[in-house]
């Protein structure tokens, strides 16, 4: 099969890079799918209470995401890539460290929900979700594969651990169980795909009992990432701090109807990141040979952000009484909602395309600065419109702090060219130019 043309992009280069990450693509869109099915049934079962109790508890346990996997994933390939040999102990290391930075986690995040709980979201409930945290440790066997370019095992690993899941949850549904039995089915998701990494590791000679810490590696790997632990940190504030905040002003029931508008909404959040993934190294190349290709790849990057995000955010504002038309009227009043959270993805994808050209040009410190002001801004705004207008404010502060914090750039010379370059994208100037070119 041929893989679509992308402007700005040589065909052979376009399917060399994209076949890297294609298999994981695939994989992610097949655990979409599934999960959106499942979390239609759950919702409709669980009711907006009990549906606001695990989503604040799941977005509670977000915030503490980036202390538990120390921003190492990407260093973690990195070094698989240049040190090829010393697999045992880049893995071993990174392994022994997520687990402690996991058990690191519990006592920090019991301190916070003294600080600042989620409000009608039990204690027992985040205890249970911390463990997350620990189990997680087994994604450095993902950032192996990644190395390997074999995303192929990956995504069988995701499909499988999902079909289980969802298989588990609808079990529970059909027995009409308790709440707490599906906090325990979310946080057993995570093990069950730990298992599968397990046990894909464990074929072709390949053991994680020959795994070893090295100290002098740990340190090596934590001076690099810790800008990225506290970026991480920062990002969880900008994309989760809604939620919370929405719980503990106006209740679990409003946070239950708007986790649905955010599982809508975000669902497609993993494809610019994907797609960067595969295109950013034939814009690397690029500016290695040719400057001037290179500022045209990079706008031709931001313009396929916006040709794919576009129709997806008209669409959905459109659409949106028809998709909560699959749940119960209990959430018929979210679909507005929806229709405003739904373009905040557009600023998303054009967000995740200029941060890695920020990465590139070694502005790294820029990527921590615009995330930092998009949470003050969502936070800010959140303070200010959740009390008046319940989840639409949280929508609309979501919107805001979003293009907030990727236009944010345009007011850095430096890079301000790049903030020109995404309004081109965005408002289809550089399509009218390639027109009339043509």
């Amino acid at each position: 099969m041929r893989l679509p043309n992308i402007p700005g992009f040589d065909q052979q280069a376009f399917e060399k890079y994209f076949k890297n990450t294609g298999m994981l693509f695939v994989g992610r869109i097949g655990s979409l799918a599934i999960k959106m099915i499942v979390s239609i049934m759950l919702a409709r079962y669980l009711g907006r209470g009990n549906n606001g109790i695990i989503n604040g508890g799941l977005a509670y346990i977000y915030f503490f995401s980036a202390i538990a996997t120390l921003g190492l994933d990407q260093f973690i390939v990195k070094e698989l890539h240049q040190f090829p040999d010393n697999r045992d102990q880049i893995l071993g290391t990174s392994f022994w460290m997520k687990i402690m930075a996991g058990l690191c986690c519990v006592p920090i995040i019991y301190t916070a929900y003294l600080v600042y709980p989620a409000k009608g979201t039990p204690y027992n409930y985040i205890l249970i979700f911390s463990t997350i945290g620990i189990i997680q440790a087994f994604t450095v066997i993902d950032a192996y594969f990644q190395s390997q370019v074999q995303s192929k095992y990956i995504m069988q690993v995701q499909i499988a651990g999902n079909l289980i899941s969802a298989i588990i949850k609808l079990l529970l549904i059909y027995t009409k169980q308790p709440l707490i039995y599906f906090i325990y089915a979310y946080t057993f998701d995570f093990l069950l795909i730990s298992v599968g990494y397990y046990f894909t590791y464990q074929r072709k000679q390949r053991s994680i009992f020959k795994w070893s810490f090295n100290y002098k590696l740990a340190v090596k790997l934590l001076k690099y990432s810790w800008p990225l632990i506290i970026s991480g940190i920062m990002v969880s504030l900008y994309m989760k701090i809604d939620a919370i905040m929405l719980q503990n002003i106006a209740g679990v029931k409003e946070a239950g109807a708007y986790a649905t508008v955010a599982q809508f909404s975000e669902a497609w959040n993993f494809i610019p990141a994907v797609i960067v993934t595969s295109l950013f190294p034939a814009i690397l190349n690029a500016k290695r040979d040719d400057i001037s290709r290179y500022k045209k790849r990079i706008q031709h990057l931001y313009d396929l952000m916006v040709y794919l995000s576009l129709p997806v955010a008209i669409i959905i504002t459109f659409a949106s009484p028809l998709i909560y038309k699959l749940l119960t009227p209990e959430y018929a009043y979210a679909a507005p909602t929806l229709s405003v959270h739904i373009w905040s993805g557009v600023f998303v994808f054009l967000g995740a395309a200029s941060s890695q050209y920020l990465i590139a040009e070694n502005f790294n410190k820029l990527t921590f600065i615009r995330t930092g002001f998009g949470a003050i801004v969502n936070i800010a705004l959140n303070l200010i419109l959740i009390p008046h207008m319940g989840m639409m404010g949280a929508a609309i502060a979501t919107l805001v702090a979003y293009a907030s914090a990727t236009f944010f750039i345009i007011f850095i010379p430096k890079v301000s060219d790049q903030g020109v370059m995404m309004f081109k994208s965005l408002f289809l100037i550089s399509l009218a130019q390639k027109i009339i070119k043509r």
